[in-house]
């Protein structure tokens, strides 16, 4: 039995159990799997997602309340060591200096994979030039490539504006570590705040160039998706092969360079609230919602479909 099947067991068998009440020292009646109350901090750019999976879940377990923040990566692991939340919903796994804490009070941390995902180039629509070549977005965090002519000298457009949602996010270390690393990034990448603020920004700029979590774009059956992308569009990015966006299908076979993992870590000693939670999105219920987020199921195959269209 792997390590996954094997928490995933454990955690079954508390599900059974949980009728059985708990208490701390001073005799307050602890969460369980299904019930209680906790904290959770959540990367900005994964709400969507986070959003849908704390709704079902809640939606099933009626005594079960777990309160979500939505803020920086940075802060959302800082809260996670100082044990003000007890999970952690981010798109790395613990570092060495984060686990020797750990190792300090003797708790062994859960990260759980629970998700593939994209960090979507978004732009203006005026903007014509929606396809870029990894090589390209390289020059652009390095400060080489400044202004819209460098990369298509036909351009009516002048200088590169890049945004994102906050300057200790998710994003900007994905983009240090995958993409370039740099010292410092160029003057004119600004954050805004969130990913919907970064949505809002490249509306209204035609010069822009917005960097968010790929499921603010990626439930088509969702209202407020369809709003976002009526206001701007999806670049494609091209590494070796063609240029794609950040489709499921993309992500999963990893044509799309820009893809990412999405962890829940949790810092329980015992198998409370929280364990019950990562059990729920990693099991059948929770991987079918990051199906129809748009995102990449970790324990669930994607099946590609091709349609062609006779003309």
């Amino acid at each position: 039995m792997g390590a996954k099947a094997h928490f995933l067991f454990i955690v079954g068998m508390a599900f059974l159990f949980s009728g059985c009440v708990e208490r701390d020292k001073k005799g307050n009646i602890l969460d369980n799997p299904t019930s209680g109350s906790i904290k959770i901090a959540v990367d900005e750019s994964l709400r969507p997602l986070l959003e849908a999976e704390v709704d079902t879940f809640q939606g099933t377990y009626h005594y079960a309340f777990i309160h979500a923040d939505y803020t920086s990566e940075a802060e959302a692991m800082d809260r996670l060591l100082k044990d003000s939340v007890r999970l952690a919903v981010v798109t790395r796994k613990l570092t060495n200096d984060e686990m020797q804490v750990f190792n300090v009070v003797k708790i062994i941390p859960e990260q759980v994979k629970v998700a593939k995902d994209g960090v979507a180039i978004i732009l203006n629509r005026n903007n014509s030039d929606s396809v870029f070549q990894f090589s390209q977005l390289q020059s652009i965090v390095e400060g080489k490539v400044s202004q819209w002519k460098q990369i298509n000298p036909a351009s009516t457009l002048s200088n590169i504006e890049v945004v994102f949602d906050h300057p200790q996010s998710g994003i900007i270390r994905f983009i240090n570590d995958s993409v370039r690393r740099v010292e410092k990034l160029p003057a004119y990448f600004y954050g805004v705040n969130s990913n919907a603020s970064v949505i809002d920004y490249v509306s209204k700029k035609a010069n822009a160039i917005g960097l968010i979590g790929a499921c603010w774009i990626s439930d088509h059956d969702d209202a407020t998706v369809n709003g976002f992308l009526k206001t701007i569009r999806v670049a494609r990015i091209a590494r070796e092969d063609k240029a794609v966006q950040p489709y499921q299908a993309y992500i999963d076979n990893g044509q799309y360079p820009l893809r990412r993992d999405v962890y829940i870590i949790s810092r329980e000693y015992r198998t409370g609230l929280g364990t019950g939670f990562i059990s729920f999105v990693a099991g059948d219920k929770g991987q079918r919602i990051v199906l129809k987020s748009g995102m990449v199921p970790a324990t669930m195959p994607i099946r590609t479909v091709q349609i062609h269209r006779n003309r």
